[in-house]
């Protein structure tokens, strides 16, 4: 979720937050053919964490390849910046990059970019896959869907001027509006969003050890590739005794809309108390389908696609392809459940106030399983009151927006095993806006990518859970896990659980105030954040700026604080700068903390930029068992605070002794 800042004349007083350089971790190319990574790290050091779909993930970077590596980069509006682990492969026509399959599969999905066309709209390109130099298939790569440019809400106008002249731009470093005469900025301005992937099914089952070549043919446009997933697809699955949406007039060559038909299906199987089954096919659908009280099961998701284009309304909204329940206004809908299939919407631009998601509306009592979401706006975006919803096992990739986002009065309910990549916003956010979302659970999950805002964020709310989830590679604006009170948030209550997590290569650069975050920050923007806060057992790996950051808004600092925060059980390996750095006034404890390779100081801490003759606003305690990065004089108040501290790149983390 992300809107505009405050004001660009607050922005400018901020002129105490640090400009500092990114640095990346390099990333060789080539190494062990059949390497295998989740989130490009070895799977040992985040063993336990994050989702198990059954894919294996291959970085481009260590495959053999003819192609050039882009080379490690964390500086947002790069394009290595935007690959898992940083780093991806350019493949020149005639170029190539080989995979070893480690386990036996007989599907892929390339996450890959292309260039954009040079006045937008993208491109189409073909990439040559064959198998042991035998089997051949081609792939029609497109870019339709990537490369959006500007600021936000964003343009795919690689031409355009400012959208918002008026706002703080950090390229030059001034406020246009104040500035004669006005800024100039190169052309196109901040591009972003540059990946997208796609998935093919390979016909027969490939052993453990065959060899997956990717091949730019002769004529083709330049193509990066950033990483292979390679799996092995059940059999379709068949669904006898239910509503077949073929016998009530779907289409499944894709040709005819087949909205309707499902709507007679879902109506029929209400009636019967039948689940409503959609066979192996394309099924065009080009609005919403409003579910409640019924099961819609699909052949499985590499097999069932509802897709859909974008359709104009009256007075310049838009639909799209989408599987909701009732508004929550009208008593919601309850005992849905969703599984096997794929949502392939048409959304290439940002417009907030579009229903064009793959899941919306409010559902009690159900279940989401098995989808996979692929170009819509924002994945899941639930409007509560609602209550006891389970989302388990989806993928959902290159977002518009938000991957998962439960908002206002979403209680009880759970977001597990899911895996999320390329979101145009949060990957997984819980909004409490004008109530609480409670007691909700985030766990076993994988975000990779968000290019804005967050991994996982959590804006309010009361006694919620985020556990054992892998966040990495967040890009802008954001970072892994984030606890903000922001977006008109009810105040945090009860106790927030930050458990057992793992994040890597965050922290990224905040382009607006021109300083590190961390890869777990804290905002006090519009409220104090007061509840209890427990951050146990989670490690934060290769931080490109700060692990842990306490945060309010210039304009606001002397108004809202920061306390009652706890970290025990965490571990740090690698930081470009410091374990923590507190910009806020307020408090919190550290208990076996553990850190190594921190790049600058342990504790950057300036409290609220007085630095008052008794120290800063911001206090440590010290629980016991830290190692050196918590000095005895930096506790409790000591004001360490340096604007601009210098920024070293850590080595690649390792396994803790």
């Amino acid at each position: 979720m992300h809107f505009p800042r405050s004001s660009a004349t607050a922005l400018a007083a901020a002129v105490c937050l640090a400009t500092a350089a990114g640095g990346g971790v390099a990333h060789a190319q080539g190494g062990p053919a059949a390497k295998v990574t989740r989130a490009a790290l070895d799977p040992s050091l985040v063993a336990g964490r994050g989702a198990d779909l059954g894919f294996q993930e291959q970085e481009a970077e260590n495959a053999p390849t003819t192609g050039t590596a882009l080379g490690a980069n964390r500086e947002a509006y790069s394009l290595a910046a935007e690959a898992s682990g940083r780093d991806a492969v350019r493949l020149q026509p005639g170029q190539y990059v080989e995979f070893t399959l480690p386990k036996a599969a007989n599907a892929i999905t390339v996450r890959y970019s292309l260039p954009d066309a040079p006045t937008g709209g993208g491109t189409t390109s073909p990439l040559d896959v064959s198998v042991d130099g035998k089997r051949r298939h081609t792939m029609t790569l497109t870019s339709q869907y990537s490369w959006l440019y500007n600021q936000y809400p964003f343009t795919d106008d690689p031409g355009a001027d400012l959208l918002h002249p008026d706002w703080w731009i950090t390229e030059c470093g001034c406020v246009p509006a104040a500035t004669t005469p006005a800024p100039v900025v190169s052309k196109p301005f901040r591009p972003g969003h540059a990946f997208d992937e796609q998935r093919l099914l390979l016909g027969r089952s490939y052993p453990a050890g065959a060899k997956v070549r990717l091949s730019v043919p002769a004529g083709a446009a330049a193509t990066v590739v950033d990483l292979l997933d390679s799996q092995t697809v059940a059999p379709p699955h068949v669904e006898l005794l239910a509503a077949n949406v073929l016998v009530f007039g779907a289409d499944p060559t894709g040709r005819r809309d087949s909205a309707d038909a499902i709507d007679r299906a879902v109506a029929f199987a209400r009636q019967k108390h039948l689940k409503v089954y959609l066979p192996p096919g394309t099924y065009q659908v080009n609005r919403h389908i409003v579910v409640d009280d019924v099961t819609v099961v699909g052949a499985g998701s590499w097999y069932t696609v509802v897709k859909g284009h974008r359709t104009d309304l009256p007075g310049g909204a838009h639909t799209g392809v989408g599987f909701y329940g009732k508004d929550a206004a009208e008593g919601g809908s309850r005992n849905v459940h969703l599984s096997g299939f794929a949502i392939e919407g048409d959304v290439r631009e940002r417009i907030d106030t579009d229903q064009v998601n793959g899941v919306g509306g409010a559902l009690s009592d159900s279940s989401i399983e098995g989808l996979y979401i692929h170009h819509t706006k924002v994945g899941m975006w639930l409007d509560g009151p609602m209550r006891n919803l389970r989302i388990t096992g989806n993928q959902i990739a290159d977002q518009i927006a938000d991957g998962i986002n439960f908002h206002t009065a979403v209680t009880d309910s759970v977001i597990s095993n899911n895996f999320i990549r390329n979101t145009g916003d949060d990957g997984i956010a819980l909004w409490s806006e004008k109530a609480q979302d409670a007691g909700n659970v985030i766990d076993h999950n994988t975000v990779q990518t968000p290019t804005l805002a967050n991994g996982i964020a959590i804006y309010g709310g009361a006694d919620n859970t985020v556990s054992n989830n892998l966040v990495a590679d967040p890009i802008r604006e954001g970072s892994a896990l984030h606890v903000g009170s922001r977006f008109g948030a009810e105040a945090f209550a009860g106790q927030l659980r930050i458990t057992d997590n793992t994040t890597v290569r965050a922290g990224t650069f905040e382009l607006n105030w021109r300083v590190g975050l961390g890869a777990i920050w804290f905002y006090a923007l519009e409220k104090d954040i007061e509840a209890d806060v427990q951050v146990t057992g989670d490690d934060f790996l290769d931080n490109t700026y700060n692990a842990a950051m306490f945060v309010a808004d210039w304009p606001v600092k002397d108004l809202y604080s920061i306390t009652n925060v706890h970290f025990k059980d965490v571990k740090v390996d690698g930081t470009g700068t410091s374990v923590v750095s507190a910009r806020a006034a307020g408090s919190a404890t550290f208990e076996n903390v553990r850190a190594r390779n921190v790049g600058a100081v342990g504790v950057n801490n300036c409290g609220t930029f007085h630095f008052t003759p008794d120290g800063s606003e911001f206090r440590l305690a010290d629980q016991g068992g830290n190692s050196s990065w918590l000095a005895p004089w930096e506790v409790p108040n000591t004001i360490t605070c340096d604007d601009r501290p210098p920024v070293t790149p850590p080595p690649a983390p390792g396994p803790w002794q």
